[in-house]
């Protein structure tokens, strides 16, 4: 049963991997065995840490995603379930192992190297009651993968009026097609679209495509941001940085949160919806494990 609480409702849309983290000195050289400090498994992916972190925050989180039949699958399904995110498997009749992130942290510096096959070798198709789902929802967030699925969801929220987020930590193949349906594009510095080379690129880019409000990260650099008749910057709290994996989909999800209610969008309103969002993802890098900041209050 899908627990509704006070809060916005929100439908995230993509990636969910199994993550298996490390905490190491350092990273292996090659034919090198190194012993991890410490080591954590749990689901993971953009939509899926952004989808708990909504929750987190008191709303209802409902992620639309692959996971599968194999047994790596519900070890997957009860994390999400225990961090209060109703999933609707996609992929609920294949028995392909979900996609596995391999994630080494490296102690000194929080730094991440991450390898993982994402959303490669799934091509979801929509469900059929996907107009009644986003109807549903208040907010819907897409990080770009499972591309179908993604535009599908796209173009059934812009019908239904309903606000788009689109966490660009990458260009991928579909982005573009995306772009035209999407209220919302907060970036990484990943993110280059083609011809692009700096963050001011990147906004006048997703501008010239439609995308009415902007912003690139950059790591603990002030965030960029544009809308309609604004600009400016948001700083990012200074920290002392333990892990960095997953403070871009905290981010994600702590801005969609705030949105999820704003009848209509100001600059001062997403700059103070940027800073919130900011100030949590800052909070997120200063415990190993994508959760442990949710533990630490």
């Amino acid at each position: 049963m899908e627990r509704r609480t006070g809060g916005p409702y929100g439908l995230f849309v993509g990636l969910c991997t199994l993550d298996v983290l490390q905490l190491v000195d350092r990273l292996p050289g090659p034919d090198e065995k190194v012993t991890a400090g410490d080591q954590l498994v749990a689901a993971g992916g953009p939509a899926t840490n952004a989808a708990v972190t909504f929750a987190h925050l008191g709303g209802t989180a409902r992620l639309l995603t692959a996971v599968g039949a194999h047994p790596l699958g519900e070890g997957v399904r009860a994390d999400l379930d225990r961090a209060g995110v109703t999933v609707t498997d996609l992929a609920a009749g294949r028995t392909e192992p979900p996609a596995v992130s391999s994630v080494l942290v490296t102690a000194a510096t929080g730094e991440r190297a991450v390898a993982s096959t994402n959303a490669r070798g799934h091509r979801l198709a929509p469900p059929p009651d996907l107009d009644a789902r986003v109807a549903a929802c208040d907010i819907v967030q897409l990080d770009g993968h499972h591309p179908a699925l993604a535009l599908a969801t796209a173009r059934a929220a812009r019908a239904a009026g309903r606000r788009t987020v689109l966490d660009g930590g990458s260009w991928k193949p579909g982005t573009e097609d995306l772009l035209p349906y999407v209220d919302v594009a907060v970036c990484s510095a990943a993110f280059r679209p083609p011809g692009t080379a700096a963050p001011d690129d990147t906004l006048r880019f997703l501008r010239s495509h439609g995308v009415p409000w902007t912003a690139v990260s950059h790591g603990p650099r002030p965030l960029v941001w544009s809308g309609p008749d604004d600009t400016g910057t948001v700083e990012v709290p200074e920290v002392q940085v333990v892990d960095t994996l997953g403070a871009g989909d905290v981010l994600h999800g702590a801005l969609t949160h705030g949105l999820a209610r704003l009848p209509d969008l100001t600059g001062p309103a997403f700059a103070t919806a940027l800073r919130g969002a900011a100030s949590l993802a800052a909070r997120s890098c200063t415990s190993f494990g994508t959760r442990a900041w949710m533990r630490d209050g």
